[in-house]
C-alpha cells in the first residue's frame, strides 16, 4: 500500500510532547485512521490493544519505535476512528512522525479540532468541551477539580434541569394563548405565576454557582483601591509575603496597575494594586487613576484601603464598582492609633481593621478572601463568563415575560421572551449555537486538543 491513502478529512497532531526522556503522543482522527494504522503496523490492529511498532519513513528508514493503539468509532474521544501513537518525547521525532502521517493522507489539526469533533459527534456538549480546556489550563487544585466536575457533566445537568423547567413554563403559556375566545383567563392561572417563581429561584441559584465557577476558573479578581499613601502597596506586599510593590512616603508612587497572584487553600486570587485615586494635573497619574477605575468596574471584589480618619468619606471612591461585586473596607494603620484588629458587617460591606505594616489582622483578611473565592468548593463546577452572560440574559427575558403577564396579559409577547430565554440557555451546552461562537471557543484551544 502506498502513502497516498486518499481521504478527505483525517487530522493528525502532537497531543503531548513532554520533552526528552518522556513519552510523546500523536493522535490521528478520521476515516483514514484504520488504514494508516494497518500500514504502520503491517497488519490490521486489534482495537484497544497496545502494539509495539517500528515507524518507517517513506524511504524505509526507522523514525521511532512506538506503542500503537487503535480505537474504532464511535468508542473514542472524538467519536471517529482514532489512532494514537506513543513514542519518545523528542519534539524532532514527533514532528517527523506527524509529517509522515500527513504524507499518508492526514492533515494537521486546527486548534481545538479534536475536541470540536467530539462535540459535533455528540461525545461532549459545549460546556464539557470548554471544561477540557479549563482542566488543561487549571491554575489551582480547586480549579482543576471544578473543571473535572464540569467535564463529567455536573454543570450541564444543572443547565438541562433549568431548561426543562423553562420549557414546561413556555408550554403552559403557549397553551393558554390557544384559547383566546374562552371566558376563562388562562394566563391568570396561579400555576403560571408559581412556575415562574420556582424557575426564577432555580435560575438565581445556578447563576450564583456559575459565578463561583468563573472565580474558581479565572481566580478571584481583587482590586485594591484608595487614596494615595493609605497603604495599598504595603497591603499587597504583606499578602504576597514579598516586596512586590514599591513603597514610599511620596504620594502617587504607584502609577500603573500591579498584578500579583496568590494561592490560598488551593484557590487563585488575583490582586490588583492600583494608583491612588485623587485629582491630579499630572497626565501620567491621571491615566493611572483612569485605569484604577476601569479595573474596579471589572473586579469581583474591591478592597477599599483607608484609615480611621477618612473611612466614611472614602466610600465615595467605590462609585465605579460593579453593583454585583463585593466590597471590603480595610481600615489600615491600626498600629498608629492603638485599635485592636477586628471584623464587622456594615450594610453591604465587610469592614476590617488591620495593620499592613505589623501584620495584625492580616489572617482575618486572608480568611475573608478565601470566603469570597469560594473556599468551600465541594461540588463546585468550572464555568466561563459567557455562561454567566447567558444566564443573565435568561433572567432578563424572564423578568420581561413576568412583567408582560402581570401588566397586559399579552401572552404572545411573554411567550416570545420565554423562547428567547430558552435559546440563551441552550447556547451554554451548544443545543443552539451560532457558528461564530464555536469558532471563538475552539480557536482558543491549543493544537492537539
Amino acid at each position: 500500500m502506498t502513502d497516498a491513502l486518499h481521504a478527505t478529512d483525517t487530522i493528525a497532531a502532537i497531543t503531548t510532547a513532554p520533552g526528552a526522556g518522556g513519552v510523546g503522543v500523536v493522535r490521528v482522527s478520521g476515516p483514514l485512521a484504520p488504514a494508516i494504522a494497518s500500514v504502520l503496523l503491517g497488519r490490521e490492529p486489534q482495537p484497544r490493544h497496545a502494539h509495539l511498532c517500528r515507524i518507517h519513513d517513506a524511504d524505509g528508514e526507522v523514525l521511532d519505535q512506538v506503542l500503537l493503539l487503535y480505537f474504532p468509532a464511535p468508542h473514542s474521544y472524538t467519536g471517529e476512528d482514532v489512532l494514537e501513537l506513543q513514542g519518545h518525547g523528542s519534539r524532532v521525532l514527533l514532528d517527523m512522525l506527524v509529517q509522515r502521517l500527513c504524507r499518508m493522507g492526514a492533515r494537521l489539526a486546527r486548534p481545538g479540532e479534536f475536541t470540536e469533533r467530539a462535540f459535533l459527534n455528540g461525545k461532549l456538549d459545549l460546556a464539557q468541551a470548554e471544561a477540557v480546556a479549563d482542566l488543561i489550563g487549571a491554575r489551582s487544585r480547586a480549579g482543576a477539580r471544578a473543571a473535572l466536575r464540569s467535564l463529567e457533566g455536573v454543570f450541564s445537568e444543572r443547565v438541562q434541569a433549568l431548561l426543562e423547567a423553562l420549557i414546561a413554563l413556555r408550554m403552559h403559556v403557549e397553551a393558554a394563548i390557544d384559547f383566546p375566545e374562552e371566558e376563562i383567563d388562562f394566563l391568570a392561572d396561579p400555576a403560571i405565576a408559581e412556575q415562574m417563581q420556582r424557575l426564577r429561584r432555580q435560575l438565581l441559584r445556578l447563576l450564583e454557582e456559575t459565578r463561583r465557577g468563573v472565580r474558581l476558573n479565572d481566580g478571584l479578581s481583587v482590586a485594591i483601591i484608595g487614596r494615595p499613601n493609605v497603604g495599598k502597596s504595603s497591603l499587597l506586599n504583606a499578602l504576597a509575603g514579598a516586596e512586590r510593590a514599591i513603597v514610599t512616603d511620596i504620594a502617587g508612587t504607584t502609577r500603573d496597575v500591579l498584578r500579583e497572584s496568590l494561592e490560598l487553600d488551593g484557590q487563585v486570587i488575583e490582586l490588583l494594586d492600583t494608583a491612588g485615586m485623587r485629582d491630579s494635573q499630572d497626565p501620567i497619574e491621571r491615566e493611572g487613576v483612569r485605569r484604577a477605575r476601569e479595573h474596579l468596574a471589572r473586579a469581583d471584589l474591591a478592597l477599599l484601603v483607608t484609615d480611621a480618619g477618612h473611612a466614611e468619606g472614602d466610600l465615595a471612591l467605590l462609585a465605579d464598582q460593579d453593583p454585583g461585586a463585593a466590597r471590603v473596607v480595610v481600615v489600615n494603620k491600626i498600629d498608629r492609633d492603638g485599635r485592636e484588629p477586628g471584623r464587622e458587617r456594615r450594610g453591604d460591606s465587610e469592614w476590617l481593621w488591620l495593620s499592613a505594616r505589623s501584620g495584625e489582622g492580616l489572617d482575618t483578611l486572608r480568611g475573608l478572601l478565601r470566603e469570597y473565592a469560594g473556599s468551600d468548593a465541594e461540588g463546585a463546577f468550572s464555568a466561563r463568563r459567557r455562561h454567566v452572560q447567558a444566564l443573565e440574559a435568561v433572567a432578563a427575558h424572564l423578568n420581561r415575560a413576568e412583567e408582560t403577564l402581570n401588566a397586559t396579559r399579552a401572552g404572545e409577547l411573554a411567550a416570545e421572551d420565554l423562547r428567547l430565554a430558552q435559546r440563551a440557555l441552550s447556547e451554554i451546552t451548544g443545543a443552539y449555537h451560532p457558528d461564530d461562537l464555536l469558532g471563538a471557543i475552539f480557536g482558543s484551544f491549543c493544537i492537539g486538543k
